[in-house]
């Protein structure tokens, strides 16, 4: 009997058993699949939220591409328009130089020549002595007469707008009396013209500093060409425009606005009697110099 109650106890137990694996085995199947359940949804909303995310941003680069094309259009547009204001501006300034010298051809007068000119002029300073120079490059290569500097120390330069400027020698032609300087920086420059095109009776200009007087202007004609200067050379342009001392070394310009020749003597014994080393001698001596002491030329 004891044996058979033992055995019903165990079938009653492993029952027992049997409805709780049950039970567990459901509840962890409930817990899966409401696991489930809980992952799909979520992966469903962070589907749905990449997706909304990525619609933006494919918005907001849309939005950006266009803003660059219109900000590339407006660039282009600027540019183009920049461009027509500077084409314009140098109409303007074209006319401008042309109006000058048809005032000066005319002979009403040389005011516009003058106004561009004289910026390139600088009065040149020694220990010694002063008379003038002029530039002849934009990058501050300029001359003068070589006598001016002759038993000086020092060199300054003064610029038209007062700015006084350490001025380097690079080398000079005693015979030709030229002296070719450097001064540092961006500068407007004169242009040689060429002197064998020159004329007896057209109009010119001479600007230098006679007797101090920074920066002054004297008007005449072209008296006669290819005279014999002290090295006997028939090189100068002779001129009743007013020279004085302190205008040697300054330029000759003519109706056009270029430099025919380089202010260099007077006769003491006659009135209106001046000499300018005509222009294409000045530039042979000058790429002489620079040949020799840069191992270049600087003027074409």
């Amino acid at each position: 009997m004891r044996n058979q109650e033992e055995v019903g106890h165990h079938i009653v137990l492993r029952k027992h058993h049997k409805w709780m694996i049950g039970g567990i085995s459901a509840v962890v199947v409930i817990y899966m699949i409401v696991s489930i359940i809980l992952i799909s949804g979520l992966a469903v909303k962070q589907t749905s939220d990449y997706n909304k995310l990525a619609n933006e941003i494919n918005k907001l680069q849309a939005d950006t591409q266009n803003k660059l094309n219109e900000l590339t259009e407006n660039l282009l547009s600027a540019k183009e328009d920049i461009r027509q204001t500077k084409e314009n501006l140098t109409d303007i300034g074209a006319i401008r130089e042309e109006f000058d010298l048809l005032k000066a051809s005319t002979g009403e007068d040389f005011s516009g020549i003058i106004e561009n000119s004289v910026k390139a002029v600088v009065t040149i300073k020694t220990d010694v002595g002063q008379g003038t120079g002029f530039i002849i490059t934009s990058d501050g290569y300029m001359v003068t007469n070589a006598h001016l500097l002759s038993g000086g120390k020092t060199i300054e330069s003064t610029s038209y707008e007062k700015n006084k400027i350490s001025t380097e020698l690079i080398g000079y032609n005693a015979n030709m009396d030229v002296a070719l300087l450097k001064i540092s920086g961006e500068y407007s420059f004169l242009e040689l013209g060429n002197s064998d095109e020159t004329q007896v009776g057209e109009r010119v200009i001479a600007i230098g500093n006679p007797l101090g007087l920074q920066f002054s202007v004297t008007e005449g004609i072209v008296s006669g060409i290819h005279r014999p200067g002290i090295n006997e050379l028939e090189a100068y342009v002779q001129t009743d425009a007013a020279l004085n001392p302190g205008n040697s070394g300054g330029p000759l310009i003519n109706k056009n606005g270029k430099v025919i020749g380089i202010n260099n003597f007077k006769m003491g014994s006659g009135e209106s009697l001046g000499f300018a080393l005509e222009s294409n001698y000045i530039k042979d001596a000058v790429n002489a110099i620079s040949q020799e002491n840069l191992e270049r030329e600087i003027l074409g």
